[in-house]
């Protein structure tokens, strides 16, 4: 299941976004007519930090582009880079609304580049010990899954407690996610976020 409520002020204030966040909502565009909508499936799409191992073939991919992981060097790129799809959540102002967050030291995006140029990354938001997944891009093939391995051992090395993914789907499911019911996602977001933990220095 999953609640949905209409926002009709379409760049959301970071404080009622920080607020939704944890809560558990998170706010998607609909890609015909643009009004964002406030998400909060039930069961809920998480991926346990220590899961996912490194592929063979990521580790393969790694090798033969040379990969350089890079953190919030060009998080509106990203953002746009992951809204170039025929059927996209991720409109203008769902854009400008995480813009804000980035600002204020909330969002983040993971980089991968080969030869100094951007093939691909995913973003997200931080609060406390969670972070919120949003979306990934690659142009090179595993690009998106090296930087969310890098992810990975960023939420690690920091002690976080929770990787959000939202929605459960074939690729999230490859890389470790279950589904929680929303009372016991509740209770590992609570703790999370209250977590004294910071994703940048």
């Amino acid at each position: 299941m999953t609640n949905q409520h209409n926002n009709t002020n379409r760049i959301i204030k970071p404080e009622v976004l920080i607020q939704a966040y944890k809560q558990g909502y998170f706010p998607m565009a609909d890609h015909k007519e643009g009004d964002i909508y406030w998400h909060c499936p039930d069961p809920r799409a998480v991926i346990p930090l220590e899961s996912p191992k490194k592929p063979k073939s990521l580790r393969r991919s790694e090798k033969k582009y040379e990969f350089e992981y890079r953190v919030d060097t060009c998080f509106r790129t990203v953002m746009e880079k992951c809204a170039e799809r025929d059927d996209t959540w991720i409109s203008d102002e769902i854009i400008e609304t995480y813009m804000q967050l980035y600002y204020l030291g909330m969002a983040h995006s993971v980089e991968t580049f080969e030869d100094d140029v951007l093939v691909g990354g995913l973003y997200g938001v931080a609060i406390g010990g969670a972070f919120f997944g949003e979306s990934m891009f690659n142009t090179v093939t595993d690009a998106s899954k090296g930087a969310f391995f890098y992810l990975i051992e960023r939420l690690k090395e920091r002690n976080y407690l929770l990787l959000d993914s939202q929605y459960i789907n074939p690729f999230t499911k490859q890389l470790g996610a279950i589904e929680l019911s929303y009372t016991d996602y509740t209770k590992r977001l609570i703790k999370a976020i209250n977590l004294p933990t910071s994703f940048v220095d």
